[in-house]
């Protein structure tokens, strides 16, 4: 079971970056991102877990669910600054960097929650489901904030309109949706489950 999620979890990686690279605007961007964090990540995590891959299980004191939400944060909002977004949409370099940021950024927070379930340190499950909860909370709000914008806020995506036939608003629009449907919804739904895990396991406790 474990192979095969780290399989996909690889799988996955490629198809993700050559959404990002395709031009297919902030609808591709989106898309690479999500898959990277959001799908990617999880399925590798969970191939790892609770071996000596797994970055939770190496250093516990540092890869913990809540700090590992707040670098996540801080990877995906940085890169979404209109400043970063143009050198990234001009320099391929700067996309493999903000592609493998996302990556390792999705791996480290999904192996902290995960990782520590499978390893054994229950008493960090609480701590687990809140920074799905927040990590849910800061995507759905850039998501938003993107979507919403009455303006274009990428010059690079305005100046060339992806192959898709949206003009520039209309794509940042969708690209805000694809966060918020696929990356919003997977850190929620991963933090509603391992609340119901938790649930249960101190429910059979008592």
């Amino acid at each position: 079971m474990r192979r095969a999620s780290l399989g996909l979890g690889a799988a996955l990686v490629p198809l993700g970056w050559a959404f990002a690279a395709a031009p297919l605007g902030m609808v591709g961007h989106m898309a690479g991102h999500m898959i990277a964090v959001a799908v990617a990540a999880p399925f590798l995590a969970y191939g790892i877990a609770g071996s000596r891959f797994d970055p939770a299980e190496r250093w516990p004191t540092v890869v913990t669910p809540l700090a590992m939400s707040l670098v996540e944060l801080v990877v995906v909002w940085l890169w979404h600054l209109p400043a970063l977004r143009l050198r990234v949409d001009m320099q391929p370099l700067a996309l493999l960097v903000e592609q493998a940021s996302f990556l390792i950024a999705g791996v480290l927070l999904w192996s902290a929650v995960l990782g520590t379930r499978v390893g054994g340190a229950s008493d960090r499950r609480a701590s687990g489901v809140a920074a799905l909860l927040l990590t849910s909370m800061h995507m759905t709000m850039l998501g938003a904030l993107i979507g919403l914008a009455p303006r274009p806020l990428y010059a690079m995506m305005e100046m060339h309109p992806a192959i898709h036939g949206l003009d520039a608003l209309e794509d940042q629009q969708l690209g805000g949706v694809v966060m918020l449907m696929v990356g919003a919804a997977s850190y929620f739904i991963g933090g509603l489950a391992m609340l119901g895990g938790l649930l249960k396991t101190r429910s059979a406790t008592a």
